[in-house]
């Protein structure tokens, strides 16, 4: 799985071929580090079809870009293709089963 951070957003989500799904977490957030093993999982299932990414939104400095796509909250789970978010699932309907789901809905 590649770590985000402002250097390598651009390159690794505007120029792949593949969908991107970027998993937004926070070094305190307990949902997000629960949800971490589950999603290291479906990397190694459906990593040749989707590029697994994650970006740590307690990095300093990141608060504003973080506001411009959308994260106000986690855990957060978002595909994006060719550089623009196409879905995302939030806190409340995210689950390993729904998890799962979007990732095959653009595998």
């Amino acid at each position: 799985m590649i770590e985000l951070t402002l250097d390598n957003f651009d390159e690794e989500i505007t120029n792949s071929d593949q969908p991107v799904l970027i998993d937004w977490w926070g070094e305190t957030c307990e949902s997000c580090l629960a949800l971490m093993p589950t999603v290291t999982a479906l990397a190694a299932t459906y990593g040749d079809k989707l590029k697994f990414t994650k970006f740590n939104t307690s990095q300093k400095g990141v608060r504003r870009f973080c506001i411009k796509h959308k994260i106000m909250g986690l855990p957060v789970i978002s595909i994006y293709q060719k550089g623009e978010k196409i879905a995302e699932l939030g806190k409340e309907e995210l689950s390993p089963e729904s998890l799962e789901a979007l990732i095959k809905k653009y595998c």
